[in-house]
């Protein structure tokens, strides 16, 4: 991918500068380039493109970085996605799994499993809790402990969300804001996926699951035969092949704007020094805190809101095991304080042609953590370690028959929603917006949200439509705002914009 794309020679000036090669900023490069402006696009791995959606290969074996389901509520996503890579999605089962306490949980939820599972009593004990929480809510929900329990009722939060969930963001639940879990699990009732599970546990439910009532449940979705990262990196040849540059290698360094011209002077550092490039609008995917440090003169909002945003990383130890297949799943959620690991993903079920021996199963164990911290800091060969002492712990399989492993980190992969991230959020994005006209906040980081994959695309395609109008015709904050845009209805049935709010200028447009 590097030697295909990271052309030294680009121009000094283009219409619009991108920060990173992700979605959000391969999907705007892609659109620009189709309508004819002139993009560099900047990316400081030297291989890959697709950020987090990236697919990582190691000796002939493929990662998925987090999982990456291709599922989407808006028609212009869909439609982009089939226009970049036509003829390989393929259709895959979804299933996934809850491990607790030694037993696995199917989700969607199964009435009667989970009876036998749980126990008489303690399933009694939940449903009493449940009960109570929907007749005597918390009234000042706060955190996200208090939504969840509002929700779900104290016992069910207790076993299925808190360890999890505390694993995975390194933080106590009633630190997490409230505003996480609404945007994440929003739309899926507890009883309704217990009527549903009943339904099916006693036949009289046989039709799929196709994304009708909550995404969260859907039993099949696409996924591109190679990875996601198989998407990305056709996205970006387009870009290349359309007479645009993609610079691989090169990290973000400074951003000044001429107060004459109102044109941006962006520098990035790469293999063979510093490269200057000299754009019209700079559109950025960037973290929000990385991109206001680096931008000169310095911001208030660079000394004061932006060092306080927080970030998660994780990081994938892929384990090759001899064996043809060790479990269906797509991946299982680990709700076990004996071990470290949060999620174990079974690259074969994503697709068969990720793993390409038949004798030899890969998995993928994510284990969250911060940057620097003594985990992201450990060896490759001790988190290969690691991780294959605690697949035997969970009897997933025998340590023996661990033939092999690689180690992927990915920094920044979660937006920590603490108690003031919305107001950091916020006074960075009034400031810069104020100041800023023709600088683009884009994407999961570039936004500080934990959005989706077709939730960052449309941040983009929003922007692109936003740059070639001229004037600010649709707030793009207005994307996944609420969860009502991702958990209702079938795929594609909606336009992106009937997820996000107009702002005036667009019904003076059209009148």
């Amino acid at each position: 991918m590097s030697e295909a794309l990271g052309s030294q020679n680009h121009p000094t000036k283009v219409d619009v500068a991108i920060i990173g090669a992700g979605p959000a900023g391969l999907t705007a490069a892609y659109l620009l380039t189709r309508q004819g402006y002139g993009v560099t696009v900047i990316e400081k791995d030297p291989t890959y493109v697709g950020g987090i959606s990236r697919t990582v290969e190691h000796e002939g074996f493929r990662f998925d970085i987090g999982g990456h389901r291709f599922f989407s509520k808006s028609r212009e996503v869909v439609d982009l996605w089939n226009e970049i890579l036509p003829d390989d999605f393929i259709e895959r089962p979804r299933m996934s799994r809850i491990y607790y306490e030694g037993r696995f949980y199917s989700y969607p939820l199964r009435a009667f499993e989970a009876l036998w599972n749980l126990g008489v009593v303690r399933s009694t004990l939940c449903m009493m809790s449940y009960a109570r929480a929907k007749l005597l809510p918390k009234k000042t929900v706060r955190s996200f402990e208090d939504w969840t329990i509002n929700q779900f009722g104290n016992k069910l939060y207790s076993i299925f969300f808190k360890t999890y969930t505390e694993k995975v963001w390194g933080m106590p639940c009633d630190e997490m804001s409230a505003d996480w879990a609404a945007q994440r699990i929003k739309g899926l009732s507890l009883g309704g996926a217990v009527i549903d599970g009943l339904k099916r546990s006693l036949g009289l439910n046989k039709k799929p699951n196709d994304g009708m009532a909550t995404k969260t449940l859907l039993e099949t979705f696409r996924y591109p035969r190679l990875g996601p990262g198989m998407m990305w990196e056709a996205a970006a040849r387009k870009v290349v092949a359309g007479g645009n540059h993609l610079l691989m290698g090169h990290s973000f360094k400074q951003l000044t704007q001429d107060q004459k011209t109102g044109r941006w002077r962006m520098t990035a550092t790469g293999p063979d020094g510093d490269v200057v490039i000299d754009a019209g609008h700079v559109i950025s995917s960037a973290p929000m805190r990385e991109l206001a440090a680096r931008i000169h003169p310095l911001p208030a909002c660079a000394l004061t809101a932006a060092p306080k945003l927080n970030y998660r990383d994780f990081l994938t130890v892929a384990l090759k095991i001899r064996s043809e297949d060790l479990f269906p799943d797509n991946w299982i959620y680990i709700h076990d304080s004996q071990v470290r690991v949060g999620r174990v993903q079974n690259f074969r079920s994503w697709s068969p042609e990720m793993v390409p021996d038949p004798a030899i199963a890969c998995v993928g164990l994510e284990y969250f953590c911060f940057e620097g911290d003594g985990l992201w800091s450990s060896s490759d060969a001790d988190l290969i370690a690691l991780a294959t002492k605690e697949m035997a712990i969970l009897g997933l399989c025998r340590a023996e028959d661990v033939v092999g492993g690689a180690v992927v980190r990915q920094e920044k992969a979660y937006p920590v929603y603490d108690d003031d991230y919305a107001a950091h959020v916020e006074t960075m994005r009034s400031e810069l917006e104020a100041r800023y006209p023709t600088l683009h906040m884009v994407g999961r980081n570039g936004m500080h949200r934990y959005n989706n994959q077709d939730h960052a695309m449309m941040t983009a395609m929003l922007t692109v439509r936003n740059i070639v109008a001229g004037e600010k015709l649709y707030d793009i904050w207005g994307v996944n705002e609420d969860a009502e845009y991702h958990e209702s209805g079938t795929e594609g049935e909606r336009a992106a914009l009937a997820s996000v709010r107009d702002v005036p200028a667009r019904v003076a447009r059209a009148a």
